[in-house]
């Protein structure tokens, strides 16, 4: 990740990956980096599906194809933006409030599923 100030730089060119309460930077996956390989672990409930979500759907609004194998349907939530009426809506609000991420919006993000059998999605060849 590469910090960037954004005081000097009001729309940085990466991905917000996230930041910390009480006025630490944020952080940005630099776009020109991210052909690099990557690791997100960590325990159960401790935020990696959103934080794959959130590069998702960053690489994508830059315009960047992505082939994301997601076993358990973890990633599918991109097709649809969410929604302010959503259970879900009052605690990201607050978070995003807490860490200081005043443009965020909810947005869909183009999807294909891919279904090896070509019933539930588009059919991959594999040969």
């Amino acid at each position: 990740m590469t910090e960037i100030n954004t005081a000097a730089s009001p729309a940085p060119a990466g991905i917000f990956i996230g930041a910390n309460a009480g006025g630490a930077k944020p952080q940005y996956l630099d776009l020109k980096r991210a052909n690099r390989h990557g690791l997100i672990a960590g325990a159960t409930g401790t935020g990696k599906t959103v934080t794959v979500q959130g590069i998702i759907q960053g690489l994508s609004n830059a315009g960047v194809p992505c082939f994301v194998a997601d076993v358990k349907g973890d990633l599918s939530g991109l097709a649809m933006a969410g929604s302010p009426t959503a259970k879900t809506h009052a605690p990201f609000a607050a978070r995003a409030a807490e860490i200081g991420d005043t443009v965020w919006a909810y947005a869909d993000t183009p999807v294909q599923f891919w279904d090896l059998y070509g019933e539930q999605g588009h059919p991959i060849r594999t040969t």
